[in-house]
């Protein structure tokens, strides 16, 4: 069962609202970063099951870092995490390999419903 998590969000209230999320749901939050650099930076280290990605980010463009993600951790499974609801970018997230597409604000249960949807 996938059970570590990377929170990739450059807002400190939304990572915390997150972990709170997921450690109560019984995950285990091995790594939070800020932006891209830092996220990839914490991947070599972490190796986490499931990784919650932020698009927007202050140093690149969380659709562009998807694909270094996937990458640098096929075993991961990625779950966009966005204010931006457009179909044309839930799309490009999907096509480009992530595995769901989590719309904010959402809710506890939204969360629950995505991460049993992979099984975790």
């Amino acid at each position: 069962m996938s059970r570590t998590v990377m929170i990739v969000d450059d807002s400190l209230f939304m990572r915390k609202i997150m972990r709170g999320i997921l450690v109560e749901k019984g995950y285990i939050v091995v790594a939070e970063a800020a932006s891209g650099i830092e996220a990839m930076r914490n991947l070599h280290t972490s190796h986490p099951d499931i990784i919650m990605l932020d698009i927007i980010l202050p140093d690149s463009n969380g659709l562009d870092l998807l694909e270094s993600v996937i990458t640098a951790c096929p075993d991961s499974k990625v779950i966009v995490c966005s204010s931006l609801g457009e179909d044309s970018v839930v799309r490009k997230a999907l096509n480009l390999g992530a595995c769901a597409y989590l719309q904010k604000p959402f809710t506890p249960e939204k969360i629950s419903e995505v991460l049993e949807s992979l099984g975790g």
